[in-house]
């Protein structure tokens, strides 16, 4: 099976519910490497990896109960911005488990740690800004999503190193005042 048939099962018969699975609880997807997500080195290619966390998202919305909800209100999920960090490569025939959770959320963007791990060894872990969007309404505020979610506390503080790459690549959200204007 293709990660983008995986994908798009994972999305159209979401898998069911986790009792009592809350915002900030991990959710883990376990998965076995295919041939066809090897490169010409004979290990995982990088993009398969995000192709993979697409999954693990999927599967975390799923594990909320969230699916029908954002299907009731026409929100879907994209991501802003990634970053990816590899300590070691995945193999034809492992398996392994993908960790994705919540770190926390501004006013636009929900930050998510998407960690692979073969055992106790962390693979590879990424960093994933994600947006969600409503059809022919355009953006839907994070602190939206988190209540639907049933969290209607604050965030959480976002890690120093997630905080400063949002900064970095622009993906933080900015209230008007501070976002550049026009170049003159």
């Amino acid at each position: 099976m293709t990660r983008r048939t995986q994908l798009a099962l994972a999305t159209a018969r979401a898998r069911k519910a986790v009792p009592g699975q809350q915002l900030l609880d991990p959710s883990v997807t376990t998965m076995r490497v295919t041939p066809g997500d090897l490169d010409l080195y004979l290990h995982v290619n990088n993009g398969v990896y995000l192709q993979m966390m697409d999954v693990g998202r999927a599967n975390f919305i799923a594990d909320l109960g969230l699916a029908r909800a954002l299907r009731e209100r026409g929100w879907y999920p994209v991501v802003a911005a990634s970053a990816m960090t590899y300590r070691r490569s995945l193999t034809v025939g492992q398996r392994f488990q993908l960790v994705t959770r919540v770190l926390g959320w501004d006013q636009r963007v929900v930050y998510l740690e998407q960690a692979f791990w073969l055992r106790d060894d962390l693979v590879a872990r990424g960093i994933v800004a994600g947006r969600f969007l409503a059809r022919g309404d355009g953006r839907v505020p994070a602190p939206d999503v988190a209540a639907l979610a049933g969290w209607h506390a604050p965030s959480p503080d976002l890690p120093a190193d997630v905080a400063a790459w949002a900064a970095a690549v622009g993906v933080a959200y900015r209230p008007r005042s501070e976002s550049p204007g026009p170049v003159d």
